[in-house]
């Protein structure tokens, strides 16, 4: 059957009520009049006469109407109670909905027993949210003592006697978590401090004296109180455990390091020390009275073997001065270093003395390792350096070579940066001590500039040898000529030795110079001349003109005389030949040959210039030719 919706509908519901009512009244008139008419039919034929009829048909009106007014009482009756429930709900709702902060409901447009209903199922909705708002509030506050006894803190606040809010129990429950990590980040807490103090009195063989000891110590941990001052008296017991434990270790390494100076004073062996070896670990009480009891033996053994102590300690004292970078004037003020007469007064000088040493070397121990690497790192440039000016460093195989040259010049780059350093330091240094920090006596940077003048001196210094050494070998190259280098033209059929060199006076000449390889640009050849040459001097007159120390039974060189007559047949060719000059190959005994080693047209002009001095100093005794060779 098709419902229509809307007004129509409702107004086509109310039609269908009032005619089902109607329909139902009519019913109920014709129920009424069927069952008179059949009770008159009844009467009829008993027999009864109308009068008692009509008061019967009375009694059944009565009845009648008894019954409706029962009925209608017990309907008003209905009706008032559901009104009173109705009102009591309603008060009862506003009164919860008041307690717990909520809106009430809107009221349904309907019949009361609906509207009862529903007001009451409302009502059980709230009291049952009411409750379950007590009883958590109730853990909650349950818990939360619980917390303040473990925690020693005050309550929530929050009022019991009404009924707790959503937010409010939100609230609530969000302090009792912070209050569980607060519990177990103090109770973590305790357990670590409470080990540590238990290692540290067992270090310290320390039992537990007060009463808050004791409590932390031998007590259950979970009844141990993890208030604020509790865990702050764990720290503070736990610091002065650990500054008690760091004094003894402090105090057990200073009379391990006296023990251990005055076994190396003692020149103790292995073995003894190794019986105390025991007692060189730990800082415990029974370790301590080790020491002490070892170390006043030992005093007592330094007393007996006082000289040596005494030495002992000068060396250790020579240490330090080296360290330390002092001076002679320094070292020499410490005057007992040199007094003879041992004696105990002389002993506590020099312990004084080393101590003193000890504590500056240790408060600028750093400013002291930076002097010391630059000092190591020069030694290493100077050496390379050394090494780079060695003639023999190219016969080195493996690649050395380029490795200590890139180690050179990777020193020759950190040096500076390492000295700027220790200058902003020394500088910071010289501020702080109000005094000049010097190094050997002097002060660093001036110590470190007259390295590196000194260095400079001496590269200036080799380069000048290298100099006149070079002058000298070309002097004697004129006077006596140049041997032959290239294998070609040996003057022996000898072993084949390439490093062979000629000597000259008795004295051994370089067997390469780095011009040697143009040696025929140019040469001079010293030809004999007719006129008679005094001898030079040294030599006696008739004895033929030889190097010093060569036997006059050496063979003759030929490969001189074979060059020249190279430059003999070159001057016939270009027809150059100087005014009393012979064409005539002289003996292969008094031919010289001076090879040049110039490179340049003005060394050339040097080298003839050294010809025409001695031209001049034998007196004319030889005719030269100035041949040029291809």
């Amino acid at each position: 059957m098709y419902l229509p919706h809307g007004r129509n509908y409702n107004n086509q519901h109310f039609t269908l009520d009032i005619v089902r009512k109607f329909i139902l009244a009519t019913e109920s008139v014709a129920c009424l009049n069927g069952a008179l008419s059949h009770l008159q039919n009844i009467w009829e034929e008993i027999g009864i006469p109308e009068d008692q009829r009509l008061q019967r048909t009375e009694v059944v009106k009565k009845h009648i109407k008894d019954l409706l007014d029962m009925m209608i009482a017990e309907e008003e009756h209905l009706r008032e109670r559901l009104k009173k429930s109705i009102d009591m709900c309603h008060s009862e709702l506003d009164t919860v909905c008041q307690e717990l902060n909520v809106l009430p409901c809107l009221e349904l447009n309907s019949g009361l027993s609906l509207l009862e209903k529903e007001l009451r199922t409302q009502l059980e909705v709230l009291i049952k949210e009411k409750k379950e708002r007590l009883q958590e509030l109730k853990c909650l506050r349950e818990k939360d003592e619980d917390f303040c006894d473990i925690l020693c803190i005050t309550p929530y606040s929050i009022d019991t006697d009404f009924v707790p809010s959503i937010n409010q129990l939100d609230a609530y429950r969000q302090y009792i978590a912070s209050l569980n990590e607060e519990k177990e980040r103090r109770w973590a807490e305790f357990v670590n401090i409470k080990k540590q103090i238990i290692i540290c009195m067992d270090e310290l063989d320390q039992l537990p004296e007060t009463s808050f000891e004791k409590d932390v110590i031998c007590e259950d941990e979970e009844a141990f109180c993890l208030s604020n001052e509790n865990i702050l008296g764990l720290n503070t017991l736990l610091q002065q455990l650990e500054i008690r434990r760091a004094q003894n270790e402090a105090k057990s390494s200073e009379l391990r390091d006296q023990i251990v100076n005055l076994w190396n004073r003692l020149q103790f062996s292995q073995e003894e020390r190794d019986v105390f070896a025991v007692h060189m670990t730990g800082s415990r009480a029974t370790t301590m009275r080790a020491l002490q009891t070892e170390l006043v033996r030992l005093e007592e053994l330094k007393l007996q073997n006082m000289k040596n102590v005494i030495e002992a300690i000068r060396q250790e004292m020579t240490f330090y001065w080296e360290k330390c970078f002092l001076s002679t004037e320094q070292r020499q003020a410490f005057a007992p270093y040199y007094d003879e007469d041992c004696s105990e007064d002389l002993l506590q000088l020099h312990e004084l003395e080393i101590n003193r040493l000890k504590k500056y070397y240790q408060t600028h121990q750093e400013l002291f390792e930076g002097v010391c690497k630059w000092e190591e790192n020069w030694k290493l440039y100077l050496a390379l350096e050394n090494k780079a000016s060695d003639p023999n460093r190219f016969t080195n195989r493996g690649g050395n070579l380029l490795k200590e040259e890139k180690q050179r010049t990777k020193l020759y780059k950190m040096l500076p940066k390492l000295e700027e350093e220790l200058k902003v330091q020394i500088d910071a240094w010289e501020q702080a001590n109000g005094s000049q920090f010097q190094v050997n006596g002097q002060n660093f940077i001036a110590y470190v500039e007259e390295q590196w003048e000194l260095h400079r001196m001496e590269k200036e210094r080799e380069k000048q040898d290298r100099q006149l050494k070079k002058n000298k070998q070309i002097e004697e190259e004129m006077l006596y000529g140049s041997s032959s280098k290239t294998p070609s033209k040996r003057r022996f059929n000898g072993p084949n030795t390439p490093g062979k060199v000629r000597k000259l006076n008795g004295t051994s000449i370089s067997s390469a110079t780095p011009n040697s390889t143009l040696r025929s640009t140019f040469a001079v050849s010293v030809c004999r001349s007719p006129i008679s040459r005094p001898p030079l001097s040294g030599c006696k007159p008739g004895q033929s003109l030889r190097t010093p120390g060569r036997s006059a039974t050496k063979p003759p060189r030929f490969g001189l005389n074979e060059r020249n007559k190279e430059n003999v047949s070159h001057l016939n060719g270009i027809g150059m030949a100087m005014s009393g000059a012979s064409t005539s190959i002289t003996t292969p005994q008094r031919n010289l040959s001076i090879n040049s080693v110039a490179t340049t047209y003005s060394e050339f002009a040097v080298i003839l210039l050294f010809a025409v001095v001695y031209q001049s100093f034998c007196k004319h005794g030889t005719a030269y030719l100035f041949l040029p060779l291809e």
